[in-house]
C-alpha cells in the first residue's frame, strides 16, 4: 500500500468515526452472552453433553481466575491470592467438575486443543499441572500434537514451571504485554520492563516452546500513539509469532476495580483510533499479514495460513485456525459452545463450588440457539474474520432465502452510502476506511441489540 493510500485511507476512518464508533458488542459469541439466562441450567447443559456425537472432536477451555496482581484494566473474572493452598483447592475442585462432564458425556472425545485462561494459569504449581493434565486426559483422548496453550503473566514465569508445562504438551504461551510504558503501567497498576518479558521469551524457547503470542493494548489511560509504537519497537526484536492488539473496554458498571482508573485520562475516540490503526501500519510494516481486526501473525504461522484459506473462525479466546468449534469450558465463569447453544458457569466461585460439592454440574446461565440464530452468527462471523460475505450463499446453507434478511439489509443501506460497506448484489464486503467499525456492520444483522443501549464498549 502507497503512503497516499493509506494517507486516504486514514482520512476516512476519521470522517466515519462519529457515525460509525459507538458501543457494540464485540461479537466474540453470537447471540452474545448479554442475552444469556438461567433457563439453560444444570440440567439442560447436561443433556447437551449427553448428546454430543462420538465422533466430533471438542476444545477444552480451563479458567484459572487468580492473579498476583490486581491490574486495572482487565475485564476478566479473576482475583488477587497470596496463597499456593487456595489455588491447589481450586484445582481439587476442577477435578470434581470434570468427573460431572465425564458422568455425562457418551464417551471419551478427542480433545485437540486444550487453552488455560485467566486470570494467570502459570500461578499453579507444578503438581497443579500434573493433576489437571492426568485428569483431563483421564477423560478426553489428547492426541500427539495437540495443541495446548496457555496465557502467562511474564513477571511470575519460572524455569520450573515452563519445563513442567512443557512435559505435559505445552505448544503455545500467550504473553501479556499490554504496554511498556512507566507512565502508562503506573495508570493500570501493571509494572512490568523488557527485560522481564525477555527473559520469559528465553524460558519458554529454551524450553521448546516456540511458538509465541503477545498481548498488546491501545487506549490505556495517560497512553499515546508514540507509547503504543515505542512498545511495538521494543518487542519486535523478541520476533513473536503472533500478536494481538486489544482495545481497552472501560465497563466500570460491571468491573468495579476499573473505577481505580481516572476516566480523564483516558483517550478519546480519535486518539484510540490513531493507536489502533498506527500500531497495524506499523506491525505490516515488520512483516506481520493483519487477521481481522485484531490480531496479526507473521506469514508462515498457521493463523495467517487458516486467513488466507478462508478458515478463520472467532471465539471466547479471539481468532483461531478452523478446527472444531465445539468448546466445553472448565472452572469459574467459563463458556462453553455446543451445537445446542451456549453455557457458562458460575461466576462467583462459592456458588461454583457449592454445586460441585452437591455433585451437579455449576452451570448458571446459556442460550439455546434458534436457526435464526445460527444464520445470524454465521453471517456475522465471516465479517468479523473475513470482511466479507455472501449473504445468499449463506442463507440457502440454513435452508432459508435471502428475504429473511430483508431488515438488516436496509440498515445495511446507510453503510453503502457512507462507504463502510460495498455491496455487490447478495455480497457485503467491508472496505479499507470501514474495518475498523465491522462490529458496527455486524451489529446491523444483530437481532438482540438495542441500539441506545451503553453496557457495550465502543467500536474501535
Amino acid at each position: 500500500m502507497t503512503l497516499a493510500c493509506s494517507t486516504s485511507i486514514r482520512l476516512a476512518q476519521n470522517a466515519l468515526l462519529r457515525a460509525y464508533g459507538g458501543r457494540v458488542p464485540r461479537y466474540t459469541s453470537y447471540p452474545p452472552a448479554t442475552q444469556f439466562s438461567a433457563d439453560i441450567d444444570a440440567d439442560v447443559y447436561g443433556a447437551w453433553l449427553g448428546a454430543m456425537p462420538s465422533h466430533a472432536p471438542v476444545s477444552l477451555y480451563v479458567h484459572v481466575p487468580y492473579c498476583r496482581r490486581l491490574c486495572w484494566f482487565c475485564g476478566c473474572h479473576s482475583r488477587v491470592v497470596r496463597h499456593a493452598e487456595s489455588v491447589r483447592a481450586y484445582v481439587e475442585s476442577l477435578r470434581d467438575e470434570i468427573a460431572l462432564i465425564e458422568a455425562r458425556l457418551p464417551c471419551k472425545l478427542k480433545a485437540g486443543h486444550v487453552h488455560l485462561g485467566g486470570g494467570t494459569p502459570n500461578l499453579l504449581s507444578v503438581d497443579d499441572l500434573r493433576v489437571m493434565f492426568e485428569t483431563i486426559r483421564q477423560v478426553f483422548r489428547v492426541p500427539l500434537g495437540a495443541e495446548i496453550s496457555a496465557e502467562i503473566d511474564p513477571l511470575h514465569l519460572t524455569e520450573d514451571w515452563v519445563r513442567a508445562a512443557r512435559f505435559h504438551g505445552l505448544t503455545r504461551a500467550s504473553l501479556g504485554v499490554q504496554d511498556l510504558s512507566p507512565d502508562v503501567q503506573a495508570a493500570v497498576n501493571r509494572h512490568e520492563s523488557i527485560e522481564v518479558v525477555a527473559d520469559a521469551v528465553r524460558l519458554l524457547r529454551r524450553s521448546g516452546i516456540a511458538s509465541l503470542n503477545f498481548d498488546l493494548m491501545y487506549g490505556l489511560p495517560r497512553q499515546s500513539t508514540a507509547d503504543v509504537l515505542a512498545t511495538i519497537e521494543q518487542i519486535l526484536p523478541l520476533a513473536p509469532d503472533r500478536l494481538a492488539l486489544f482495545g481497552y473496554a472501560h465497563v466500570p458498571w460491571m468491573k468495579a476495580h476499573q473505577k481505580l482508573i481516572v476516566e480523564s485520562e483516558l483517550p478519546g475516540a480519535q486518539a484510540r483510533l490513531d493507536q489502533s490503526e498506527g500500531a497495524a501500519e506499523r506491525l505490516i510494516a515488520a512483516g506481520y499479514r493483519r487477521i481481522g481486526i485484531d490480531h496479526f501473525a507473521l506469514p508462515d504461522d498457521s493463523l495467517a495460513h487458516a486467513a488466507a484459506d478462508g478458515n478463520l473462525t472467532r471465539g471466547f479466546q479471539g481468532y483461531s485456525g478452523g478446527g472444531t468449534q465445539t468448546l466445553i469450558g472448565i472452572g469459574v465463569s467459563a463458556i462453553s459452545r455446543l451445537p445446542q447453544g451456549f453455557a457458562q458457569n458460575r461466576v462467583d466461585e462459592l456458588a461454583w463450588r457449592a454445586d460441585l460439592a452437591r455433585g451437579r454440574l455449576p452451570t448458571a446461565r446459556g442460550i439455546a440457539l434458534s436457526d435464526q440464530d445460527r444464520l445470524r452468527a454465521e453471517i456475522i462471523g465471516r465479517l468479523m474474520c473475513d470482511f466479507s460475505v455472501d449473504l445468499a450463499a449463506v442463507a440457502r446453507d440454513h435452508g432459508q432465502t435471502l428475504a429473511v434478511l430483508c431488515e438488516p439489509l436496509a440498515r445495511i443501506d446507510g453503510f453503502v452510502r457512507d462507504g463502510v460497506v460495498r455491496r455487490d448484489g447478495a455480497r457485503l464486503t467491508v472496505t479499507a476506511p470501514g474495518r475498523p467499525f465491522v462490529r458496527t456492520v455486524a451489529a446491523a444483522f444483530d437481532d438482540y441489540l438495542i441500539p441506545t443501549a451503553t453496557r457495550h464498549a465502543v467500536a474501535v
